[in-house]
Order: structure tokens, then C-alpha cells, then sequence
């Protein structure tokens, strides 16, 4: 009874004052060793409340427009050949460009998809030819089409994946058509310009 009753001083003590050479395995051991000792509740901070968003979840992508830290924060994209062929032009027309203006070149392309005046997938879109050429010039340039710079192409593929996957089109307007600053072809004097970003400038199909 003795032991036990200087058990239960100790470990009183240990909350509000110095118990001098009693070890902290000694203490332990009489809490433990008494059924009777009132149960410790010990503080903890309060984590903060985690961001639920669907934005904030891995492959959704964010509502107010992609970013270059959540594109690399997402798995290594992959795809079908719809996401190849949007891979491809992106790293073709548009791989010297600055983040937004290669989302606003597949913006482009996938307006193109969801209008009635052009086929209705990615590639058909991409490899439409027309007018004695092609409507996306590397298409048509006689080269092959091999992306050589991984991290170009690594980029583009992360944006081809997020733009399929619904990213928000927030940058062209529902433009239809872009030509560099270098040209200015006949129809750009008939269509509404939407944007200019970067060497591109961004038109939307009349009516």
C-alpha cells in the first residue's frame, strides 16, 4: 500500500514539479501499475482543415486555370491517340511558347472538336488538310514528326492530358484559329481577334 501510494504522489508530481532522481520508466510503470489512476488527456494542436477541393485533388484539374506546379505534381501523362495527336501539336506548333500560349494552341483544338465546321476528334482536327495544304503546318513540313526534347515534350503531354481531361478553356475567347505575328493571312481581316499571346495571335470563327 505504501508503494502504491507513492506511486500516485509521484506521478502527481511529475505534472507540477521536479520529482528529483524518480526516472520517467518509474513513473510510466506506476501509472500502469495502478487501476485506479485517473486518466491523463494530453493536449495536441489542431491541424489545420484539409483542403477537400476537387481542385486540389490529383488529376482535377484547377477551375481557374492551369498552373506549371500542378501540371508536374500529376502523374507522367499517358494517353490514347487523341491525347497523342494533342501532344504532338502542342510540341510542334507551339514548344518555344510560354505556358499559356501553348494552352491557348490546344484551346484552339479543341474548339475546333466542338464546332460543327470541323471533324469531330482531336486527330481529325490535327490532320486536316485543306485549301492545298494543311491546317497545322508541321503536319504538312515534310519532316518527321519525332519530339526530340523530352522535357518539351514531357510539358506538352501534361497539358494535352489536363486539356482532355477538362481543363478550363479561360485564355482564347472560343478562338478557332491562330497565325504567328510573322503572317497575316486573308481571314484574319474577316474574323474577330480573340487574343494575342506571345508570337500568336488568336481568332474566333465569324458568327
Amino acid at each position: 500500500m505504501v508503494a502504491r501510494s507513492l506511486a500516485l504522489i509521484l506521478v502527481a508530481g511529475a505534472a507540477t514539479a521536479d520529482v528529483g532522481p524518480t526516472h520517467r520508466a518509474d513513473v510510466a510503470r506506476a501509472v500502469y501499475a495502478s487501476s485506479s489512476a485517473p486518466s491523463i488527456v494530453v493536449p495536441f494542436e489542431t491541424l489545420p482543415t484539409p483542403n477537400l477541393s476537387p481542385d486540389a485533388m490529383v488529376g482535377t484539374p484547377p477551375a481557374d486555370g492551369l498552373t506549371e506546379v500542378w501540371l508536374m505534381s500529376q502523374p507522367a501523362p499517358e494517353g490514347d491517340a487523341e491525347w497523342q495527336c494533342l501532344t504532338e501539336a502542342l510540341y510542334f506548333e507551339s514548344r518555344g511558347e510560354s505556358l499559356e500560349g501553348q494552352i491557348a494552341v490546344a484551346e484552339v483544338i479543341l474548339n475546333r472538336v466542338d464546332s460543327p465546321l470541323y471533324p469531330r476528334s482531336i486527330c481529325g482536327v490535327v490532320k486536316q488538310r485543306g485549301g492545298g495544304g494543311c491546317q497545322f503546318s508541321y503536319v504538312c513540313d515534310g519532316r518527321a514528326d519525332r519530339m526530340r526534347e523530352k522535357t518539351a515534350a514531357d510539358l506538352a503531354g501534361r497539358i494535352a492530358r489536363a486539356m482532355i481531361d477538362g481543363a478550363p478553356r479561360l485564355l482564347t475567347d472560343g478562338a478557332t484559329h491562330f497565325h504567328t505575328r510573322a503572317v497575316r493571312p486573308g481571314w484574319s481581316k474577316r474574323f474577330p481577334q480573340t487574343a494575342s499571346i506571345g508570337a500568336h495571335v488568336f481568332y474566333r470563327h465569324p458568327g
